[in-house]
């Protein structure tokens, strides 16, 4: 009996235990519900190939525009030799004839050596390293381990590209598509110990091109050199028929992009990379089968306007146009800071542009050119006495109306004769306009003057965009 009592009170004994269990959990109000599951993260929205072939080809158009030289080494490596001239310039004297570094291609090592004056400026030696480190802006080339250069050619970036000076004059970070107007480039090729060839393919001796190279000065380029075998044929006024060298920034949105509107941002680069920069590449123009016009171009024996690659060779440059069009196409015009110009005047000038002018009737905001065909009969400029700017020239020419945002680099005198008439200034060979502001000539004023001068009597100014390192001074005559 004693067994059985003690099993039934162990029973009992469970029992009231679960049954206060029930009653605790049941009861208990400090046990809340159990957390809500987390929401599902949104959905990745869905890649955009478009957009994903856009980013890839302004990389691609970036790389093409600062690093391929096209195969153009044949031309200044093998042919005329400028490698071997290269190699015995030095820093300073690079520098001085315009040529940049890139300052985030130099190791710190070599920063704080530069800047501890460790560095010797004034040898060639320094120069092959910056060369080797792909630190020279526009250059490609590697030394040869004995010191020279073995290789040597050029991209885009040697003339459309400058840098900020951030670091030293010269040396800073890159500005693509601004205009290296202080690139002698017909003085670095003057150097070439074989001119040669270049010479008899324009008919001359070699002192005769070295005096043309020569004389065209900082930030120009003749680019009818190699087409019309007349290089000695100057500008009476400025003795020289080099061109200022053009920014390729802004252009989003503008027709017919060169001076005279010989082609488009595709034409253009086709035309440089095989005709200027001698790349290995193809060209097709009809127009150059002109030989009253183009006589070296449209000769049997150069056939010019019809470029293909040597016997067996691949096309360099054809398959790389469309991504370099697009990222030039994406370069903004720089902005000019507060400071960098007189905002009053630009303020008075703008009110005249726009208004009493009548600027913007042709130069239309944002793009400030015609909004469409901006090609017009040049008829009413006064035109010089001398070779044609391509297509341009005599009854029926054409030129396209410039834009002028940052009007200061492209260059251009930019007169208007009478209010009513297009731009009378010799926009296809251009010249330098003051660093504050553009000036436009209203009425029958000759001469140059920024409207902050007291001799700025009806003239229209607005402000033009800052250079790194400009004075804001009036440089006006």
């Amino acid at each position: 009996m004693s067994a059985i009592a003690f099993r039934s009170r162990i029973a009992c004994s469970i029992v009231l235990a679960a049954a206060l269990a029930a009653c605790t959990a049941s009861k208990n109000d400090n046990v809340g519900p159990p957390p809500p599951a987390p929401p599902a993260p949104p959905a990745p929205p869905p890649v955009d190939p478009n957009k994903t072939a856009a980013d890839k080809t302004f990389d691609d158009g970036q790389k093409i525009f600062r690093s391929d030289t096209f195969g153009d080494e044949a031309f200044w490596t093998n042919t005329i030799q400028l490698n071997k001239a290269i190699a015995t310039v030095d820093p300073t004297t690079a520098l001085s004839v315009g040529l940049k570094v890139d300052a985030d291609a130099l190791p710190a090592s070599l920063v704080a050596d530069i800047k501890a004056g460790k560095v010797d400026l004034k040898a060639p030696a320094t120069t092959l390293a910056l060369l080797d480190l792909d630190a020279v802006v526009g250059v490609k080339a590697s030394s040869d381990g004995a010191g020279g250069i073995k290789s040597l050619g050029i991209t885009c970036a040697l003339c459309h590209s400058t840098v900020d000076n951030s670091f030293a004059p010269g040396i800073g970070k890159r500005l693509d598509g601004w205009p290296n107007r202080d690139l002698n480039v017909g003085a670095i090729v003057s150097l070439a110990p074989n001119l040669q060839p270049v010479a008899t393919l324009l008919g001359v001796d070699v002192p005769t091109l070295k005096s043309v190279l020569t004389s065209w000065g900082p930030g120009k380029y003749d680019a009818e050199i190699f087409l019309d075998g007349n290089p000695t044929l100057h500008a009476p006024e400025v003795n020289s028929s080099a061109t200022l060298i053009p920014p390729a920034y802004g252009l989003r949105g503008v027709n017919m992009h060169t001076y005279t509107g010989w082609g488009s941002i595709t034409q253009w680069n086709a035309f440089v990379a095989v005709l200027e920069m001698h790349g290995q590449g193809s060209y097709t123009d009809t127009r150059l089968d002109n030989s009253a016009k183009f006589p070296v171009a449209a000769a049997p024996a150069n056939h010019m306007g019809h470029t293909v690659p040597p016997a067996g060779q691949p096309d360099l440059v054809t398959s790389k146009l469309g991504a370099l069009e697009f990222y030039e196409l994406a370069l903004e015009a720089p902005t000019p800071p507060a400071g960098s110009f007189d905002a009053a005047a630009a303020k008075r000038g703008e009110a005249l542009f726009t208004g009493a002018a009548k600027c913007a009737t042709c130069h239309v905001a944002p793009l400030y050119t015609d909004a469409g065909w901006n090609m017009h009969d040049a008829a009413p400029r006064p035109l010089r006495p001398r070779r044609d700017d391509h297509e341009s020239g005599g009854e029926g020419a054409l030129l396209s109306r410039r834009p002028l945002r940052d009007a200061r680099r492209r260059g251009g005198s930019l007169q208007h004769r009478h209010v009513a008439r297009p731009l009378a200034g010799r926009t296809e060979r251009p010249r330098p306009v003051p660093e504050v502001v553009v000036v436009l000539h209203i009425g029958i004023n000759s001469g140059r003057a920024c409207a902050s001068c007291a001799r700025a009597r009806s003239r229209v100014a607005f402000a033009a965009p800052w250079v790194p390192g400009s004075s804001s001074r009036c440089t006006s005559s």
